[in-house]
């Protein structure tokens, strides 16, 4: 696995590209609906995220988990200037803990498994923030994740009981969707 991307280069990847390739309501609406909670880790500056929030309505909640600070300011700036604040709460992880022990309808792992030191312990981690029958929508870059990288992370998911339930067509990516069993 390798390193955590600079927040400083947010703009690399959150940009006016991203919002022709990547819709998050095309990618998420199918699992996602109004009055649900969600988890976006490795949330960035918020480019999913506030297409969560507004899939979740107003009686919906997402919250958005990153290990830099700097990417959490920005995401809620963002998220004030959209009105979608008070949808959206932060929280800092540590590279190798979550952090958070919540359950969630949602979570959301877009582009950001790869970087983590232990991949199975962070699908043990995700596997406890599932309620029954939520699912869990995984992403991973092609040019970051081989065929046979991202084959090893979708059986280190397995091991700790999540199911793929979907395989999902994202454009540059390699994707599943997992449900806990």
């Amino acid at each position: 696995m390798g390193d955590v991307a600079p927040w400083y280069h947010v703009r690399r990847f959150d940009n006016a590209l991203r919002r022709i390739f990547y819709n998050p309501a095309r990618m998420f609406g199918p699992y996602v609906k109004p009055g649900v909670t969600v988890l976006d880790i490795g949330c960035g500056a918020g480019f999913n995220c506030l297409g969560l929030a507004r899939l979740v309505g107003e009686t919906g909640r997402v919250v958005a988990v990153d290990v830099q600070q700097e990417l959490l300011d920005i995401l809620m700036a963002r998220a004030q200037k959209a009105g979608l604040s008070e949808r959206i709460r932060t929280h800092r992880c540590e590279g190798d803990d979550i952090g958070i022990r919540e359950e969630f309808d949602f979570v959301n792992a877009f582009w950001m498994v790869h970087e983590t030191p232990d991949t199975a312990r962070f699908f043990r981690q995700v596997a406890l923030c599932l309620k029954p029958e939520a699912r869990f929508f995984v992403a991973e870059p092609k040019f970051h994740t081989s065929r046979e990288s991202f084959r090893a992370m979708i059986e280190a998911a397995q091991k700790e009981g999540l199911r793929v339930v979907d395989e999902p067509r994202v454009r540059f990516s390699r994707a599943v969707v997992f449900r806990r069993d």
